[in-house]
């Protein structure tokens, strides 16, 4: 197999034994159509020197890469919409190798639809095409916008006919690839606190901290948790900033690097509403937009409490109680990344968040969310481009002369950004719901993947005139 000097075998989770994860095998599946090859991606762990046959084999059909032992479902329990469920586990996807990208980093080949486990609870082990297919836009599109996430490496076509109760059926399959910096979950660390295993606590704390966390301490358990809270207060900012609703914030959904993945029900906001939901089965709207900060912690503290089996309560407590102060931080932040300024002080960049937020309630439905951003990029080197365009008109009053006064207080960052093409548009990139299905329309009705493509070509620009991914 052609790799690149950069693909370096890293198998570090297979080594903590069977107690974590189950050797599986993947589905023999009737067809495999390359659908989607993420070269870019590939690229940071050597392997874009595969060639398609090559990729279908290792993504596919699965054959282990070099230095890779196999696949392994992983282990886990976790709180589903707050209810503790011991039964779970991966039932669709395996942990197919981990790899040392190029920058040190360790990555995990994570797939979806790979075909049943002993957790598959009954489930046929597979991922429908259209879920493919919009976690491959979620994952381009929070990433253009700078938001900590997996990314979708392989999209294959699989050639079955699934039955789902949700959508129309029978709907096409595909099985998927994901690289992700680690698939260790809260519900890992739930799991092992359930059947009473301190020891396997201690081996997961000290496992993920060495590898994700190294600059915590041996042993400080309080420390790992600690930097556990920081890196999933800036994931739960970075979502609001994106206008993202992940949609099922359950404690088996998030981990222990703060990355998000698994983009099942997600939306983005059309417009400023705190209350909207992105999964229809959330009637009380326990994981709405304005509610995933909130989630998050629930979740955490859900971490905590498993980590009280081989820490002391108290600085376990004063871990969590860090959220709080990390969130608004990061969240300040993230919307100064968005709207492409740079800080001023916590006082000043405060009050930019909070005009920012009142101008986008009060704008609703006409102004929307991802607007705002784009025609204020760059704050005042924008004030032209922003006034003459589309939304001009709305661009007046006391919210918005509060707004543009903290705006216009703050210096443009990287001001060179503004002379990509994008700009010049009059509209910005957005990923709304009638978008998606009309991408997804295109592909069930005629194999149409010309909007698809298109598509992953302007958020290819988007991440390139943001320059926000990795920020």
């Amino acid at each position: 197999m052609p790799v690149s000097s950069a693909y370096r075998p890293e198998p570090h989770f297979f080594d903590l034994g069977e107690d974590y994860g189950d050797a599986v095998q993947p589905a023999d599946f009737p067809q495999a159509i390359l659908r989607v090859r993420n070269d870019r991606a590939a690229a940071t762990v050597g392997l874009a020197g595969l060639t398609d046959e090559e990729w279908v084999a290792h993504f596919g059909r699965f054959g282990p890469l070099p230095g890779q032992p196999g696949p392994v479902a992983m282990r886990y329990h976790g709180h589903q919409f707050r209810t503790y469920n011991p039964d779970l586990g991966d039932g669709r996807g395996f942990l197919a190798g981990q790899l040392r990208a190029e920058d040190g980093r360790l990555l995990d080949l994570g797939t979806k639809g790979s075909g049943q486990t002993p957790w598959s609870r009954g489930g046929d082990g597979r991922l429908t095409l259209k879920g493919g297919v919009r976690e491959v836009l979620a994952a381009e599109m929070l990433e253009a916008l700078g938001v900590p996430t997996s990314r979708a490496l392989s999209l294959i076509e699989t050639g079955e006919a699934l039955e789902r109760g949700d959508e129309p059926s029978p709907t096409r399959s595909a099985v998927m690839v994901r690289l992700s910096h680690s698939h260790i979950r809260f519900g890992t660390f739930q799991r092992a606190a359930y059947i009473g295993r301190a020891d396997m606590i201690e081996a997961l704390v000290e496992h993920a901290r060495a590898l994700y966390h190294p600059a915590v301490a041996t042993g400080d358990v309080a420390g790992f948790l600690r930097a556990v809270v920081e890196a999933s207060a800036r994931l739960a900012a970075r979502w609001i900033a994106a206008g993202f609703v992940h949609g099922v914030l359950n404690t088996d959904n998030l981990n222990v690097t703060g990355e998000s993945f698994d983009y099942g029900p997600w939306r983005f906001l059309p417009w400023y509403e705190p209350g909207f939901t992105a999964a229809y089965f959330d009637q009380f709207g326990l994981y709405a937009f304005a509610r995933q900060p909130e989630a998050v912690f629930w979740a955490l503290t859900q971490l905590g409490g498993a980590l009280k089996l081989v820490a002391e309560a108290e600085p376990l407590t004063d871990a969590l109680n860090g959220f709080g102060p990390a969130y608004i931080r990061e969240l300040r932040a993230a919307f100064l990344a968005r709207l492409g300024v740079s800080s001023l002080g916590e006082a000043a960049d405060q009050r930019l968040l909070d005009t920012a937020l009142a101008l986008l309630r009060e704008g609703g439905e006409g102004l929307r969310w991802e607007p705002l951003f784009f025609d204020w990029f760059g704050g005042f080197a924008s004030s032209a481009r922003a006034l003459g365009g589309p939304r001009g008109r709305l661009y007046q009053g006391e919210a918005f002369d509060a707004f543009r006064f903290a705006l216009f207080e703050h210096e443009p960052d990287r001001p060179e950004r503004l002379e990509h093409p994008m700009f010049a548009a009059a509209e910005p990139e957005e990923m709304l719901i009638d978008e998606v299905e009309a991408i997804w329309a295109a592909i069930d009705a005629g194999d149409d993947w010309g909007p698809f493509e298109a598509k992953l070509g302007r958020l290819k620009e988007a991440r390139e005139a943001w320059g926000l991914a990795g920020c």
